[in-house]
């Protein structure tokens, strides 16, 4: 497009993402911002290096695409900012397993907009992965099993597993139609309609196949570079290879609620005595108490 005729777009592996160079993120455009959009769609996780970008700077390129939010549980302790979340390895802040962000809420982040702020030397790659990939590499009774599935997803890691909601698991992206697996080692802790056993099994194979290398990317940081990803229809997740200090800023655009599908099984809960209810179904009986599943009156 005419807006921004000298970027250049370079892809960084077969399942997804793209670096943008010749870009200044700073002075984008509302109408370049859809050219962002469009280039987001086609790869799905976008790398924009040498930006060093401040604050207000990345607050404002955020705010292109949506309206922000601020991370639901965590106080940000350095920058103060409501709408931005800051993560520094020296305090914990290593997210080192896959997962979409913020699934556990009824209306999941859009986009994150990440600013690598200080990365060590060596280390501390992230990964990307394709879950539209993965669902299609499915087996057809697989994929068949799938669609008729719901799972819940509850704040556990934050330190809130009475945050809880639920949601399929395949979701279908508003904008391009094509289905992809929704659910991550996480955040993700039960299959509704399937025993606990049965769940964990189906889980640990759906979270695994989904990081196979065949559906990745790896990305190798710089400092000041920015990375904006769709959460629809991706996970991510850091190597946690390093020593040196690690220090990202991101902002998230608020999602909007995930289409409601009708399930093809009712929950599986057991109700009888209170020795048949293992702490899993006491889990899924407490949600399902908040919420009914999709489909369910």
């Amino acid at each position: 497009m005419r807006e921004l005729n000298s970027v250049r777009v370079t892809r960084l592996a077969p399942a997804l993402g793209a670096e943008v160079s010749n870009i200044k993120l700073s002075t984008l455009k509302p109408e370049q911002a859809k050219v962002i959009l469009g280039l987001l769609l086609e790869h799905k996780v976008l790398f924009f290096p040498g930006q060093n970008l401040d604050i207000d700077e990345h607050v404002a390129f955020g705010e292109l695409f949506g309206e922000l939010e601020g991370h639901p549980h965590k106080i940000n302790p350095f920058t103060g900012h409501s709408k931005v979340f800051e993560l520094a390895a020296s305090h914990g802040g290593i997210a080192d397993e896959w997962h979409s962000d913020i699934t556990f809420q009824p209306n999941p982040a859009l986009f994150s907009i990440l600013n690598m702020v200080k990365c060590p030397s060596i280390g501390g790659d992230t990964l990307w992965a394709n879950p539209e990939l993965a669902y299609e590499g499915l087996s057809a009774p697989l994929r068949e099993l799938c669609d008729g599935l719901t799972a819940l997803h509850n704040a556990e890691p934050h330190g809130r597993s009475d945050v809880m909601t639920i949601h399929p698991v395949v979701r279908s992206h508003p904008d391009t139609g094509r289905k992809g697996l929704f659910v991550n080692e996480h955040f993700t802790r039960r299959i509704v309609e399937l025993s606990h056993v049965e769940s964990s099994l189906l889980l640990s194979h759906l979270t695994s196949w989904v990081a196979s290398l065949q559906f990745t990317v790896r990305y190798s940081w710089t400092q000041g570079t920015i990375a904006m990803w769709d959460n629809r229809c991706t996970q991510h997740k850091v190597l946690n290879d390093f020593k040196e200090e690690r220090l990202i800023q991101r902002v998230t655009v608020m999602g909007d609620r995930i289409e409601s599908r009708i399930p093809k099984w009712d929950p599986f809960v057991r109700v009888g005595h209170a020795s048949d209810t293992s702490r899993f179904d006491k889990l899924l009986l407490d949600c399902l108490s908040q919420q009914k599943p999709p489909g369910q009156s």
